[in-house]
C-alpha cells in the first residue's frame, strides 16, 4: 500500500479521532492534522443526552481520549477553527481563522447539526443537544430555580435523541412533555411492537406523551419561550424545551469546491469523494454495492467503522465499505440494541415482552432482515446470525 505524505482530517469527533488513530494503527508515519470547530478535545456524544446531562459524568469523563494518549499519536490538533473551503485541486482547507492547511489526502468528517424551528433562534429556554456546551447549557437551564416551583420541560421530537432526553430529564425528577408525530417513541426505528413497549414505559416513569400531532411552533414571552404549538390546536407550557428533530450534514462550506453533495458528501463504495478525498462519519454518503443504492448512517458505530474503511483506502487499499446497520439506546433501564433494519413484522425469539427482557426478529418476505434486543445483549447478538444479505438488511434503495 502507497502513504501520503501529509494526512489531513477536517472533523475532530468520534470520526475524526477513529480515523487518525486507524492510519496510525495501520503503520502510518506521515504528518497529520486534525482540525475542529469546537475548542474542546475529542469527546463522545452518546453520553451527552445520558450521564452528563444528568450530571452523572463531569465534562471530561466524556472525553473519547486522555492528553497522554493524544499526544502518543503524533498528530497536530487545530481545535476551535472552523473549516470555510476546500480547494480540491490543490486539496487546501482554509479556516475561519485564515489558515490553510494542505494535505496529499483530505479526510471530510464534518458530522451534522441539530435542525431547528423558525421561531427558536435567539428565543431564551431554548435548546438543540449535539455540543457538550450544548448538554451543559441544557442541564444549567432544567435545572435554575424558578420562582412558579419546578420546571416543565417539552422535548420536541421522538427519536433517539428526543426519548432518551426525556427519561434523562425525568430521573431528575423534572415535568417532562415528549412530543412528535410518531404514533410512539422511535415507532421508525424500532417497529410498532417495541416502540409502543417503550411508549408504556416512558408513561409507567411519569413521562407524558403527546404523540401523534406534528409541532407547529413556539409561543414566547419577554424574548423566553412559554409553550409548545401543536397540529390540532393544543398549546404545551413549557420553561424549557429541547428541539430534537434531526440533523442536517455539515457540507455548506463545501459548495463550490466541485464536490456532489446530496444530503451530505456524495462518495463511491470507498468513501472517497475526489481524487486524495474521502468522508466518514454521519457527513458521509456512500455507495452501498450490495444495496446499490447510496446510504448515510448516523450512529457511532457507523463512526468508527467507517473510520478504518476510510483508513485502509487512505493508504491505497480498495476496500468496499458495506456494513449492517447498528444503533443501540439507554432509556430509563432499558438498553435496546438494535441490527439490521425492523419492520412491522416481529417475532419474539427469546425472552418476554412483559417482564421488558427480550429478543425479537423482523421479517420482510419472510426473511430475517432485522434483530432487536431489550436487555438482551448475547441473546441479541446471537439472533443476529440469522441477518441475510445487506439489501434485504437496509430495506431496499433509499
Amino acid at each position: 500500500m502507497t502513504s501520503p505524505g501529509e494526512v489531513l482530517v477536517v472533523g475532530a469527533s468520534a470520526a475524526g479521532l477513529a480515523t487518525a488513530e486507524a492510519l496510525r494503527r495501520k503503520g502510518y508515519t506521515g504528518g497529520l492534522t486534525l482540525l475542529g470547530d469546537e475548542p474542546h478535545p475529542p469527546y463522545d456524544r452518546p453520553p451527552l443526552s445520558k450521564q452528563v446531562l444528568a450530571g452523572a459524568w463531569g465534562p471530561e469523563r466524556a472525553r473519547l481520549r486522555g492528553d497522554e494518549v493524544l499526544e502518543a499519536l503524533g498528530a497536530r490538533f487545530v481545535l476551535g477553527d472552523r473549516a470555510v473551503a476546500l480547494d480540491l485541486g490543490d486539496r487546501a482547507v482554509t479556516t475561519a481563522s485564515g489558515l490553510t492547511l494542505r494535505a496529499d489526502a483530505v479526510v471530510l468528517a464534518t458530522g451534522v447539526r441539530p435542525r431547528t424551528l423558525p421561531d427558536q433562534h435567539g428565543l431564551a429556554g431554548v435548546h438543540v443537544l449535539r455540543t457538550l456546551d450544548d448538554a451543559l447549557a441544557l442541564r444549567a437551564d432544567l435545572l435554575r430555580p424558578r420562582p412558579a416551583g419546578g420546571t416543565r420541560f417539552v422535548v420536541v421530537g421522538d427519536g433517539v435523541l428526543g426519548a432518551e432526553v426525556a427519561a434523562t430529564a425525568r430521573t431528575l425528577g423534572l415535568d417532562v412533555t415528549l412530543a412528535g408525530p410518531q404514533a410512539a417513541p422511535l415507532a421508525a426505528q424500532l417497529g410498532p411492537l417495541v416502540a409502543g413497549l417503550l411508549a408504556d414505559l416512558h408513561a409507567e416513569r411519569g413521562v407524558r406523551l403527546r404523540l401523534g400531532a406534528a409541532v407547529l411552533g413556539l409561543t414566547s414571552a419577554a424574548g423566553r419561550v412559554t409553550g409548545v404549538r401543536l397540529e390540532g390546536g393544543e398549546e404545551l407550557p413549557a420553561d424549557v424545551v429541547l428541539v430534537a428533530l434531526g440533523a442536517t450534514p455539515n457540507t455548506e462550506w463545501l459548495e463550490g469546491s466541485g464536490l456532489t453533495l446530496d444530503n451530505g458528501v456524495v462518495c463511491d463504495a470507498r468513501c472517497r469523494a475526489a481524487d486524495g478525498v474521502y468522508a466518514a462519519g454521519d457527513v458521509a454518503r456512500w455507495r452501498h454495492e450490495p444495496l446499490g443504492a447510496s446510504v448515510r448512517l448516523e450512529n457511532r458505530t457507523n463512526a468508527t467503522e467507517q473510520a478504518a474503511a476510510v483508513a485502509d483506502n487512505v493508504l491505497g487499499a480498495n476496500r468496499a465499505y458495506a456494513p449492517v446497520p447498528y444503533f443501540w439506546t439507554d432509556q430509563f433501564d432499558a438498553r435496546l440494541q438494535v441490527h439490521g433494519t425492523p419492520t412491522d413484522e416481529a417475532d419474539v425469539v427469546a425472552g418476554e415482552p412483559a417482564a421488558r427482557r427480550f429478543v425479537v426478529t423482523h421479517r420482510r418476505a419472510g426473511e430475517t432482515v432485522g434483530v432487536l434486543g431489550w436487555n438482551m445483549p448475547k441473546q441479541a447478538r446471537q439472533h443476529r446470525q440469522e441477518l441475510l444479505g445487506p439489501r434485504l438488511l437496509m430495506g431496499g434503495a433509499r
